[in-house]
């Protein structure tokens, strides 16, 4: 029966304020999410298979218990203890030790489809003496169920089932935990039963994808009550540390600007730079193939060694002995003890796996590193031969530049041609220095021209050059310009 005079009092209003937040401490995701997931609310977490609901569920209890301070009970129905503790260790995930620090519980539940019978009423009641029985004997903050679908396999009755899985998640609320539930897509649907979509407060929806044979990763949080939330879809990937998410600007443009010139090695170029490039700054270097675009950032590369700084070099074209081996011909021994001890070479093929997967192995390398210059060369190998569209890799691109400025390093970008700037880089970038390749009377001619310099009264000349056994030298006869 229903209350005719219902309480309007103030002592019976709900409350208010924002909602409260628990930091899941997946990289990324908490920023799209505006801080975590809500805290003592269940979250569906959906998508098809190996898309990664497990991994979100368990990262999310392991950063629990390590960082935050709060244990955590993950009820598997699929994977038994050892085989969940087994399949995380591989991403450094020491499940087992957790349990034995009781900061997490983990309960197996056997249910056989072909052993259920549906006979008079049917409920969850054994399901929440057991869940509770494993949050008390943590002090659990956290729970995390995989999958919902296999809870309810056997069940026939659609009716029963609705009103059980309502009763769950309510259950889940009065308990006080923060409550992650994976389930798998459903036809037209983001589940199968089309229901937990709509008692959860917060959906987060992951899906696999593949295109042109290049398997990607998309997240998008479907809903989430009560909070402004990203509402786009987020590259993320899977690395040997777990969940990173992208979010398309994730250091937005907070990033400092420092006065420090650089040098780029090359007295007559700084000249033509007014000084040099800042520190932390993008510098575009373009030209055609043969310009000598690879030995000019690598000249800037050792004179970042010469200050005692350490360098980066991705290369997307050629090996490290090959560059090594290339690069004598001009003057510059990437063997020598300074430049051994501080440059490191790495060479990628872009084919190898898709943006995202290359985005985050490449930030993972440059904060390790600890380096204060980084190269890429040449980025448009990015949009070739599957590794990604053209907007992909500029999304990409302004990720990489972001990362690289929001950590004050000074990034340096091989572009093979600007006159066909597919990714539309370089009004992103700082500095541009384009390097044309010419013929005049049958003999080769390179040409030097800095395209633009923000923040300095640059030269806008266009100087001949050559590279010679010391390097690279200006022959600007009006002006010259010593190497």
């Amino acid at each position: 029966m229903i209350d005719t005079q219902p309480d309007f009092s103030a002592s019976a209003r709900l409350p208010g304020g924002p909602i409260a937040k628990a930091p899941t401490g997946i990289a990324g995701f908490d920023r799209i999410a505006g801080g975590g997931l809500p805290r003592g609310r269940p979250t569906l977490v959906c998508g098809g298979p190996g898309c990664g609901k497990s991994l979100f569920a368990m990262e999310f209890l392991v950063n629990g218990a390590r960082e935050f301070g709060e244990p955590g009970v993950f009820i598997s129905f699929e994977e038994s203890a050892p085989e969940l503790a087994q399949n995380f260790a591989s991403l450094g995930f020491d499940v087992a030790g957790l349990v034995e620090r009781d900061l997490l519980a983990i309960d197996h539940v056997i249910l056989n489809p072909n052993e259920i019978e549906e006979s008079g009423e049917w409920n969850l009641e054994g399901l929440f003496v057991r869940l509770g029985l494993a949050i008390d004997s943590v002090g659990a903050r956290r729970v995390a169920l995989d999958t919902i679908e296999t809870l309810f396999a056997g069940l026939p009755n659609e009716k029963i089932l609705r009103a059980e899985l309502v009763r769950l998640f309510a259950w889940l609320k009065k308990r006080g935990v923060t409550a992650v539930v994976t389930g798998e897509k459903g036809t037209g649907s983001f589940t199968r039963h089309g229901l937990e979509e709509y008692v959860s407060d917060c959906v987060v929806f992951l899906d696999h994808r593949v295109n042109e044979q290049v398997s990607t990763r998309r997240l998008r949080i479907v809903k989430y009550r009560g909070t402004v939330h990203g509402t786009n879809e987020y590259p993320f990937a899977i690395s040997t540390t777990g969940f990173r998410v992208l979010p398309i600007t994730e250091l937005g443009l907070s990033h400092q600007a420092p006065a420090e010139r650089l040098s780029t090695g090359h007295a007559g170029i700084d000249r033509l730079l007014g000084g040099g490039p800042y520190r932390g700054s993008s510098i575009l270097i373009s030209g055609g193939a043969g310009s000598g675009k690879t030995t000019l950032s690598v000249q800037m590369v050792l004179a970042a060694c010469r200050r005692g700084e350490k360098c980066l070099y991705f290369s997307f074209e050629e090996s490290p002995a090959q560059i090594r081996r290339n690069l004598r011909s001009v003057g510059f021994d990437l063997d020598s003890e300074d430049a051994r001890d501080r440059i490191q070479l790495i060479a990628i093929r872009p084919q190898l796996q898709g943006l995202e997967s290359h985005l985050i192995d490449m930030q993972m390398k440059i904060e390790k590193s600890g380096a204060s210059v980084v190269v890429f060369d040449p980025m448009n190998t990015l949009t070739g031969a599957g590794a990604g569209t053209a907007s992909h890799a500029e999304t990409m691109m302004l990720r990489i530049i972001d990362s690289v400025k929001g950590h004050n390093i000074t990034g340096v970008f091989v572009s093979l041609d600007s006159s066909r700037d597919d990714m539309h880089v370089s009004s992103l970038m700082d500095t541009w220095i384009h390097l044309h390749n010419t013929e005049s009377n049958g003999e080769r001619v390179r040409l030097l021209e800095v395209v633009k310099s923000r923040g300095t009264a640059h030269s806008n000349r266009i100087i001949p050059f050559r590279f010679t056994g010391d390097g690279l030298e200006l022959l600007d006869a009006a002006n010259p310009q010593e190497g």
